[in-house]
């Protein structure tokens, strides 16, 4: 078979490593809810639950199908789905997969749905909007919330929560505390009125950095499982997750005058020996990383991108570099490799990571 050979490392003992650094900065009885969204911020979502099922307490994704990716490979903890669809709530449902209910035109079709089957205390979540203008209720949606849950006996109010704006800025800490103030107003409210108390959280993975006295019932965990907290002292206690590797596919003598890649963008001014590696855009590599924006680590050697990104392929100077066809390539193997493609294409981490294309095969190394 003719497999991509370019292959994303995970490396697990890194996962638990960065899981643990989180959780002795709560106090014992805070949950922690693993965000493995996104096939696990571009790692592979299963494989990451796998890893720390035993030490979270919930999961949340984004959409209905990546929480029965979770559910088909076993993974019995409970999901939340952070934005799910009306058109899935049957689905939602036969998986045993935990609604976020964001605003009325789906909080009343999930409560009509679970009416007409019927279900019977059906664990429901609830997010309020408290600044970010994303998703969620207002605060004065609260008294409609109530009324409505008070008649219905088909579903159980399992938390509520609220996402922070800028929890990783220090220069927004007053819009932040306020945030806060006013998701535990919102709480107070729910608690005179609803009858029982849900689980409370609004904390990410800045937040709990930043602001540990709101750690309410539980936090999230998203970004810091995979080795970054939005701050360099924080990203450097811990470890890097992902490795991307692949191998040289030829290698060619360019003489002075001669161009490389699409569009003839690097001519050689001198003889150069130029490697082809058979990873490109497709795969999550940037064209902003070309013309020696960006490089690869070929035999503990920088090698710059030279010439324009391709679809499957980069090509490298490999001119100084003791090399061979079919020799290791490094794409990137630390989180300031990460950090460095992130600022040469004018983004973050975060897209860097949920870029790869999944046709690169993962591994998980234990």
């Amino acid at each position: 078979m003719n497999n991509h050979v370019t292959v994303l490392e995970i490396d697990a003992n890194a996962v638990l490593h960065n899981l643990n650094y989180f959780k002795q900065r709560l106090q014992p009885d805070t949950k922690i809810l693993a965000v493995v969204k996104a096939f696990g911020y571009g790692s592979d979502a299963v494989e990451i639950a796998k890893i720390v099922k035993d030490n979270v307490d919930y999961f949340a994704v984004a959409y209905c199908n990546e929480g029965i990716a979770l559910r088909e490979a076993g993974i019995d903890t409970p999901i939340l789905v952070l934005h799910p669809q009306i058109q899935n709530i049957p689905t939602i449902v036969k998986y045993r997969l935990e609604p976020n209910l964001y605003n009325f035109k789906i909080f009343e079709a999930f409560l009509n749905y679970a009416s007409e089957v019927p279900l019977m205390n059906y664990p429901i979540h609830i997010k309020f909007n408290t600044g970010l203008n994303r998703l969620g209720f207002w605060h004065t949606d609260v008294p409609n919330i109530i009324a409505r849950l008070k008649k219905s006996s088909n579903v159980i109010v399992q938390s509520i929560f609220s996402h922070l704006v800028a929890s990783e800025d220090l220069n927004e800490q007053e819009f932040t505390i306020n945030q806060i103030n006013n998701f535990a107003y919102i709480i107070k409210q729910i608690y005179e009125h609803l009858g029982y108390e849900p689980m409370i959280h609004i904390l990410n993975t800045s937040g709990v950095v930043h602001y540990p006295q709101a750690q309410f019932d539980m936090v999230r965990i998203g970004i810091g499982l995979y080795g970054f907290s939005n701050t360099p002292n924080e990203t450097a206690q811990l470890k890097n997750t992902h490795s991307l590797k692949s191998i040289i596919s030829q290698i060619h003598n360019i003489q002075p005058g001669e161009t490389v890649g699409y569009n003839r963008a690097f001519v050689a001014n001198k003889p150069t020996r130029s490697a082809t590696i058979p990873v490109g855009h497709a795969d999550g590599i940037s064209r902003k990383l070309g013309n020696k924006n960006g490089f690869v680590i070929v035999n503990n050697q920088p090698a710059p991108i030279i010439g324009n990104v391709c679809m499957d392929m980069i090509m490298v100077d490999v001119t100084k570099i003791d090399c061979k066809e079919g020799d290791e390539v490094i794409i990137f193997n630390h989180q300031q490799h990460i950090e460095y493609m992130a600022h040469k294409c004018e983004t973050i981490p975060y897209e860097i990571l949920t870029g790869l294309s999944q046709r690169i095969k993962r591994l998980v190394k234990h």
